[in-house]
């Protein structure tokens, strides 16, 4: 007769609420990696290739109580929000039940800032008895302890252009703006803002050159933070080998993220990229 100490543990079913980007995937792989069941939930606008493999609950913005229903039937009482996702245009008209009860907080919510915005959204879900989950708590290695994993280093000019764009980061923290800014020779070329961190690299490599003083000097940094009082169970900061690759583009010496408060998609590929594109990667701790 088998003893039941010897039996595997059974691991609850894991919704993922994915959005775009490859993290939603990862946290579907390692939940495969380690018989973990899980349900990949689809937005509308949402193109996910990888998801086919997995079970899919196709869900629509508007229809929360259609959404629940599902998830309690997929036995999913852990959710985990993942990857990047546009605020809806919501139509009133396509409102279920549950949505026209919830109209007025969501409608009120998706006016205010993303840590507003995401807190009424975990508080849904949290009061129809679902447990919330931060992805690095389901995948290790994504936050990073303080130091500088690449070959390449910062210069006495560089550390100065992050201390200046710390500075920047935590006001914009402070009126839940964004979570980046790029400096270069102490001046502020770009912040993040709704359009995210790609479409500030990109504005930078189209017009950072005309705005750094000293054509010859320090060619500027990217720096990622959480905000204050944000919930890393969701939207924390995140980089990539992708985000290297932009910060090439802008013209860059390069990424500095706040050690254990950002996520590195990808630890391996990121380093390794910095180090073929000539860029540094430090996580720096806050001052």
């Amino acid at each position: 007769m088998t003893s039941g100490a010897n039996l595997p543990a059974v691991l609850d079913p894991l919704a993922i609420i994915a959005g775009e980007g490859v993290l939603p995937r990862l946290v579907a792989e390692e939940c495969r990696r380690i018989g973990r069941p899980c349900t990949i939930v689809v937005f509308e606008g949402i193109a996910l290739d990888w998801a086919k493999d997995y079970p899919v609950i196709p869900a629509i913005f508007e229809k929360p109580g259609r959404l629940f229903r599902a998830l309690k039937r997929a036995n999913c009482a852990e959710v985990t929000m993942a990857g990047g996702m546009t605020r809806p245009k919501l139509s009133p008209l396509r409102f279920d039940i549950k949505g026209l009860r919830l109209a007025p907080r969501i409608l009120a919510g998706l006016k205010k800032g993303d840590n507003d915005t995401l807190a009424m959204v975990t508080s849904i879900f949290e009061a129809e008895g679902f447990k919330i989950t931060g992805a690095h708590d389901l995948l290790e290695g994504l936050l990073i302890p303080a130091g500088i994993p690449t070959r390449a280093q910062p210069s006495v000019d560089d550390r100065a252009d992050a201390a200046r764009a710390e500075e920047i980061v935590t006001a914009l923290g402070r009126l839940d703006v964004g979570q980046g800014a790029i400096v270069a020779q102490g001046l502020c070329l770009a912040t993040e803002s709704s359009p995210g961190t790609d479409r500030m690299l990109e504005f930078v490599a189209e017009t950072g050159a005309r705005y750094r003083p000293d054509p010859d000097g320090a060619r500027g940094v990217l720096l990622k933070a959480p905000k204050q009082g944000q919930d890393w169970r969701v939207d924390l900061p995140a980089i990539g080998p992708r985000t290297m690759e932009m910060a090439a583009k802008a013209g860059l010496a390069g990424v500095v993220i706040q050690s254990g408060g950002v996520l590195v998609l990808g630890l391996e590929d990121t380093v390794a990229k910095a180090d073929e594109l000539g860029l540094f990667l430090w996580a720096r701790d806050p001052s």
